[in-house]
């Protein structure tokens, strides 16, 4: 069924058996994705099959057991890793183990003996000492592009969790990526609040959707060294300025100390006064886009 449906873009429910499985193929000029929980999100189109920041372990909750700030799963993973086959390429944001996570990666990479693993240069060797052997990594920096074959091109942009943290090379921490997958394009920003220059770097990409977090952010989370994110208004507002007609919201319902409450967001959706369609991802379930007939 159609969920909504604007000038330039439509967004579909489908049905799915599991993550990563249509009942129908995706056809030329259709992106299928599903989220699951947090900022990760599984991307399928006619030639490629890859996963951004797959966090679907307890390795958080078994980390903080027992401090101010257990990090126990607030919903479930919607899938295991050791069930997930086909599977093309792996994108990390970071190295934060909701990002990369250090009990999901491994497995995914033993199942997928074919896939490979892209993450930011300067989180390489992190990368290698999770488990994942160096010979499948691809690392990038900001404003590099990389062929993931298939007609398919990432490109990192800078991401700021909250600041644009660097190491000693210039190399940066956090990134979101711009996937063009053909002649549809997907913008992961990673996490990210606003900084300078951001709008001037997204705009004249032709994005689609993209993919923001919305968890905000506060002075009580920083304290517990929570970096945040986008606020709701300010990932609406990046995409009404670079004019990507729309938006799909995440980073939140994970953690009860680091979310929001998606029925004030569902309200502030729909009070938006611009032509940005944006939605609320569930998890379990399968979602299309693709561009009208009059995009």
């Amino acid at each position: 069924m159609a969920i909504d449906v604007l000038q330039t873009m439509r967004l579909e429910e489908r049905e799915s058996r599991r993550i990563g499985h249509l009942d129908q193929s995706v056809r030329e000029g259709e992106v299928a994705f599903w989220w699951f929980g947090q900022a990760g999100f599984a991307l399928r189109s006619e030639d490629i099959y890859l996963f951004v920041d797959p966090y679907l372990s307890d390795h958080l909750a078994k980390k903080y057991a027992g401090t101010e700030l257990g990090h126990v799963r607030l919903m479930p993973a919607p899938i295991r890793a050791e069930e997930i086959q086909g599977l093309d390429w792996v994108l990390c944001t970071h190295r934060h183990s909701d990002h990369m996570d250090p009990e999901t990666l491994p497995v995914l990479a033993r199942e997928n003996s074919q896939c490979r693993f892209l993450v930011p240069r300067a989180e390489a060797e992190h990368a290698v000492r999770i488990g994942l052997d160096q010979e499948r990594l691809v690392t990038m920096d900001d404003g590099e592009a990389v062929d993931l074959g298939g007609r398919v091109e990432v490109e990192a942009v800078a991401a700021a969790h909250e600041d644009l943290d660097v190491n000693s090379s210039g190399q940066h921490h956090f990134l979101g990526y711009i996937i063009r997958f053909g002649d549809l394009t997907v913008y992961h920003s990673g996490d990210c609040i606003p900084y300078p220059g951001l709008t001037d770097r997204l705009a004249g990409k032709g994005i689609d959707l993209a993919l923001l977090p919305i968890n905000g952010r506060d002075a009580y989370r920083r304290s517990k060294g929570i970096p945040g994110n986008f606020t709701f208004d300010e990932a609406a507002s990046l995409c009404t300025r670079v004019e990507i007609p729309m938006m799909i919201g995440h980073h939140f319902g994970m953690f009860e100390f680091n979310t929001i409450d998606p029925d004030r967001i569902l309200e502030q959706i729909a009070n938006l006064k611009t032509g940005l369609q944006c939605h609320l991802p569930a998890i379990k379930k399968a979602y299309v886009v693709s561009r009208t007939q009059d995009g």
